[in-house]
């Protein structure tokens, strides 16, 4: 640690943002398939929507199944050396990914990409191709999963580690808005590098990105009492809430209750026991899927609806939905800040009317579908809303488990939540591709709310989206009716 000087300094948010860029690489890697398979993998290996949709709930199941001991993990091995580890494995998957077609090609014994692309639809020899690019995609999906497990218990442990209470929220949406910028640089970049130099080299320069973040990381991260960049005036501004003293009396209350929480080791079946851990899964059981719905099947939408990703029109899409989405959303940030500072309210209870205030953002998702006739920049829009209230609420529930829990424990209770959320994706994910295949069979006998065919298969995911967060808030309201932090 630094000698003390009487300016503080600002390290902290220099960690922010190394977790922002690493949460911005974590959502492109995640983005090349969806902004690729609609316009250039599936004319390659003949998928259908049910392909897609079955990668993309496979991926989410072993994502959500890994993220039980992702955090365990990250508990265990601390947030640097973990940290790194998640980061060099996604990266991986995200590079073998490139590798697909050429096995593809040898599966099928064939000579070029000429002849893969030149196979009949409806043919044995296209069965087999879809089927075996299928399973590849998904071996490599599970690779990149193992990884992008490790990044949210990583992040909220360092949030945690590098901010008090008051701040962890603002502090999260920042690094949590990376998913955001993620998917705002994802249609700017990926479907050109796609159409320039081929869907294979869009998986591999994205997915290099990770490699050099995790050298960053190597040299720039010890914890907060640890290093040299942390001056004295930072580093008790950092533990404020082991510090605080609005009286002699309840200042060493608070302190003793801090350090003790602090210390206390929680084994890891026990966490199950807490209503405070099922006060975290139903917020991310309930709602984890809908923002994934979006990021997987947004491009797609637009591309039903005539814009092709490769299109300057359905990048200018997506690009205008996530623009909404980061702006909106890090702002999401400051109202507990201000429920704490200018209404005296204690962080939990901040956070939860914040969270009330963000459920109702996705209540217009139900609309997006019907207003697609109007103009497609309706269902952009509303999207891009949906989106930021997503991001908003899922910035202050990760910041719950910072207020109850100690900080031994934080990483482990992240990834049982994100194991939670992880499931709901899957259900979306997998149900709305069988859904989507099946309107579209059905079409003008499939209806719903008075719309046809697929649209209505999309119009039910959307009014699901649009009440996910308002039941999800009512459940942790009763599980959770006040701030209870635990101490034993």
């Amino acid at each position: 640690m630094s000698t003390t000087t009487n300016k503080m300094t600002n390290y902290r948010w220099v960690i922010c943002a190394m977790l922002f860029l690493a949460t911005t690489v974590n959502y492109m890697d995640r983005q090349v398939l969806s902004l690729t398979w609609k316009d250039f993998i599936a004319i390659d290996f003949h998928w259908s929507d049910a392909d897609y949709g079955f990668i993309t709930a496979a991926f989410s199941i072993f994502y959500a199944f890994i993220s039980l001991f992702a955090g365990k993990f990250i508990d265990w091995m601390g947030t640097k050396k973990g940290y790194i580890w998640a980061i060099v494995i996604w990266s991986i998957g995200a590079c073998l990914h490139a590798g697909c077609g050429i096995a593809a090609m040898w599966i099928a014994d064939l000579p070029n990409e000429e002849a893969l692309r030149t196979v009949r639809a409806g043919t044995d020899l296209a069965l087999l191709i879809s089927t075996a690019s299928v399973w590849l995609f998904l071996a490599c999906r599970i690779v990149l999963a193992t990884g992008e497990a490790g990044n949210f218990p990583a992040a909220i442990k360092v949030t945690a580690e590098y901010f008090p209470k008051k701040d962890r929220a603002l502090a999260t949406s920042i690094f949590n808005a990376g998913a955001s910028v993620g998917a705002l640089a994802a249609p700017l970049t990926i479907p050109i590098l796609a159409e320039k130099m081929g869907w294979e080299m869009a998986f591999i320069i994205i997915g290099a990105i990770g490699f050099v973040w995790a050298i960053l990381w190597a040299v720039l991260y010890n914890r907060p009492a640890e290093s040299s960049r942390v001056n004295a005036a930072e580093l008790a501004y950092i533990q404020q809430d082991a510090n605080a003293s609005v009286s002699e009396e309840k200042a060493t209350k608070n302190s003793n209750r801090e350090q003790a929480n602090d210390n206390l080791q929680i084994p890891f079946l026990k966490c199950f026991t807490y209503r405070q851990t099922w006060a975290f899964i139903v917020g991310k059981l309930l709602t984890d899927g809908v923002w994934w719905f979006f990021l997987f099947w947004a491009p797609a939408y637009f591309s039903e609806l005539g814009y092709k990703s490769s299109d300057p029109m359905g990048q200018a899409l997506i690009f205008v939905l996530y623009l909404i989405v980061t702006v909106v959303s890090i702002g999401g940030g400051y109202l507990p800040k201000f429920f704490v500072e200018k209404k005296g309210m204690e962080p939990y209870s901040g956070r939860m009317i914040a969270m009330l205030i963000f459920a109702f953002f996705p209540i217009f998702a139900m609309f997006a579908q019907p207003l697609a006739d109007t103009s497609v920049w309706w269902p952009c829009i509303i999207i891009g809303l949906a989106g930021a209230g997503h991001q908003s609420w899922s910035a202050n529930l990760y910041s719950t488990i910072g207020d109850m829990f100690p900080k031994s424990a934080i990483a482990s209770i992240t990834g049982i939540g994100t194991m939670f959320g992880g499931l709901c994706s899957f259900a979306i994910n997998w149900g709305s591709g069988l859904l989507f295949t099946y309107a579209d069979q059905q079409g003008e006998a499939f209806q719903f709310f008075g719309v046809t065919g697929k649209p209505a298969g999309y119009m039910i995911v959307f009014c699901y989206c649009a009440v996910a967060y308002l039941i999800a808030w009512a459940l942790m309201k009763v599980l959770v009716p006040k701030y209870k932090p635990i101490t034993k």
